[in-house]
């Protein structure tokens, strides 16, 4: 459920130096081969720890995550041991700038960083006509402390003008470094904005806020599983009830895609939540989950059906070694899936290996899936939750969904509830929607930034309509 899938991953180091704070975003571009790559980092202080995320809008990424800061007086440098990256930068003196040279196997190419967005780095796209432009409502920012991890998370507040709410909704995001808005910068889409107004004007109050690591958010991102962000979304419901003037609120949680897998995680357990809303919320193993993505994505893009089915069978080995040994130590793990998946391509003749059969390649792709976050999400079933969700829940996916395929998950959602013995429940499949709930044509990834609508009106009122009615 990733919502990007990207080629590479860049590892941010920054530098804070002559009492120059580097949190903000610093902007540049890689250019190679007569072609322009541009790269935007996102960079946060947490004590004296720096946190980044990049976003790489030609590539149609964005929210990367980063590893570490390394700083040596006003030399700043960027390492990717495992994917053979470097970043080497000197801070000029008195500036916003960082000049410095990117490496990556044997190409070396010249990189500055600044804090200003010029007219070649801007990926400002089109302007979006559902982001509120008044409010007539109350907002209130606010933050609270997860105590179990020690980190605090910043959000916003938004509560109906006239004080008469009964319910509020907790937003949980999808995969992927989100701010509180769940903002796709590199397509201007600002999701989770849209829904809060919506559902704030429409009498309900909202909390919505940075993932742990992101934005005014403190913590580590990068280690994080979706268990932790459970637990941050459990340190939401407890902030509404400490709050005299929320504590008799009917508190409901709302998550996209990965935040769909997180809702049940806490509503099963914690009485507190009332109701829950899954927007194209998982229903399926994700070992499945991510086999049927990866053939609807092929599919997209015009690969034959029996390039589908290969990747199918490797990704289904892959899948199954990684359950099987999900306890395994890291590197161990690494062993093995690097042994079976050399293996498992050696069977096929030389022709259909592909470019990514490479060692450096197969070595890579499996450092990206032994990350904590994959491990525990590829070995992840909804159903150990939903089978224990016993308050009312609405389960929206849109037909051409290409990320969560609507069919399987809806009726693997539908299933579960109805072992739990749950009644109040409706399934909505709506039609001609994407993974963005957008009105598409294919619902492919390329399309999201083309639309113009962020979330399409039928969505939205299925919603309110629903949490109104309970």
């Amino acid at each position: 459920m990733k919502k990007i899938i990207i080629t590479f991953t860049l590892l941010l180091c920054a530098v804070c130096l002559m009492a120059q704070n580097i949190s903000g975003t610093w902007y540049g571009t890689l250019e190679f081969h007569s072609k322009k790559l541009r790269i935007v980092f996102h960079i946060s202080k947490t004590g004296e720890i720096y946190t980044t995320t990049m976003d790489s809008p030609d590539q149609l990424a964005s929210g990367i995550a980063t590893d570490k800061t390394t700083v040596d007086g006003n030399q700043v440098t960027i390492t990717i041991a495992k994917m053979g990256m470097t970043y080497t930068g000197t801070l000029v003196p008195d500036s916003s700038i960082i000049n410095g040279v990117f490496s990556q196997g044997p190409a070396n190419v010249a990189l500055k960083l600044s804090t200003t967005e010029n007219k070649e780095a801007k990926a400002a796209g089109p302007a979006r006509p559902q982001d509120p432009t008044s409010f007539p409502y109350r907002q209130e920012e606010v933050s609270f402390t997860n105590p179990k991890a020690g980190n605090t998370l910043a959000g916003t507040l938004t509560l109906p003008s006239d004080g008469n709410a009964k319910r509020i909704v907790v937003f949980i995001t999808g995969s992927g470094p989100q701010n509180r808005n769940e903002e796709v910068a590199q397509f201007n889409h600002r999701p989770f904005l849209v829904w809060s107004d919506w559902l704030t004007r429409n009498g309900i109050a909202v909390l919505r806020f940075d993932d742990r690591g992101v934005g005014a958010s403190t913590g580590v991102f990068t280690t994080a599983t979706s268990a932790d962000f459970a637990d941050d979304v459990e340190a939401a419901v407890s902030y509404i009830q400490s709050r005299s003037d929320l504590k008799n609120l009917s508190i409901g949680l709302m998550g996209h895609s990965e935040g769909g897998m997180i809702a049940p995680m806490v509503a099963s357990s914690n009485k507190a939540v009332k109701f829950i809303i899954l927007l194209a919320g998982p229903g399926i193993p994700n070992s499945e989950l991510m086999i049927q993505q990866t053939a609807d994505q092929m599919r997209l893009s015009g690969a034959s059906d029996s390039e589908i089915a290969t990747a199918a069978r490797l990704n289904k080995k892959l899948y199954a070694t990684m359950g099987e040994y999900k306890n395994l130590p890291e590197e161990e793990l690494k062993t093995k899936l690097q042994k079976m998946m050399r293996n498992e391509l050696n069977k096929l003749p030389a022709q259909d290996r592909g470019e990514d059969s490479s060692d450096a390649k197969l070595q890579e792709g499996v450092m990206k899936v032994c990350s904590p976050w994959y491990r525990y999400f590829i070995t992840f079933d909804p159903a150990d939750y939903l089978t224990r969700t016993q308050c009312p829940v609405l389960a929206l996916n849109g037909t051409l969904d290409m990320q969560v395929s609507c069919v399987p998950n809806l009726k693997g959602i539908k299933d579960c509830l109805q072992k739990a013995g749950n009644r109040n429940v409706q399934i909505a499949p709506l039609e001609g929607l994407n993974h963005l709930f957008q009105k598409a044509t294919t619902g492919s990834v390329e399309e999201y930034g083309k639309i113009t609508e962020t979330v399409n009106p039928l969505a939205l009122k299925t919603v309110t309509d629903w949490i109104n009615k309970l």
